[in-house]
């Protein structure tokens, strides 16, 4: 192997190894500003946005152990990797072709599960997860200030008239 190839599956390689997830989207309608502001956007949750070769990519996968993706490897193709939160990054994702209608997604792997665009599109629509242990909060706290009321109830019940 050209040592200049195997310079580029090792990067990639490199970049798969950030985090549990990697989302494939194509990038030709993207300018170098429209990168650089995606890029912006993708900082705070720490995660990067990488343009590659589908060959390295292809080949860097296999050896890290992700799914087939050959359907999804045409044309040009950037990935996001890195940070802990893939859902959020999906959601930056969306919201930034929501925006600009420039950056498609193809397709993504969470925990080496393949999701297709349509799936990682149904993701980002997925509440935070703060918003989801608050909402399974207010749940628990609902749940037993009824059982509380009907024991209360009870109680009031039984007691005689004074």
């Amino acid at each position: 192997m050209r040592a200049e190839k195997k310079y580029l599956i090792d990067e990639v390689t490199t970049h798969l190894k950030k985090s549990e997830y990697v989302i494939v989207a194509s990038y030709d309608k993207m300018s170098v500003s429209d990168i650089a502001k995606l890029r912006a956007k993708l900082t705070p949750e720490k995660a990067e946005f990488h343009v590659v070769k589908n060959s390295s990519f292809r080949v860097a996968a296999k050896a890290f152990g992700l799914p087939e993706m050959d359907s999804a490897l045409s044309g040009p193709t950037a990935i996001v990797v890195g940070g802990k939160n893939p859902y959020g990054i999906a959601k930056i994702v969306k919201k930034f072709f929501t925006d600009t209608q420039k950056l498609e997604v193809k397709t993504g792997v969470i925990d080496k599960k393949t999701f297709t665009a349509k799936e990682m599109s149904l993701l980002a629509d997925l509440p935070s997860f703060e918003a989801l242990r608050s909402q399974l909060l207010g749940l628990f706290k609902q749940n037993a200030a009824a059982f509380v009321r009907v024991l209360d109830a009870k109680v009031k019940k039984e007691q005689p008239a004074a």
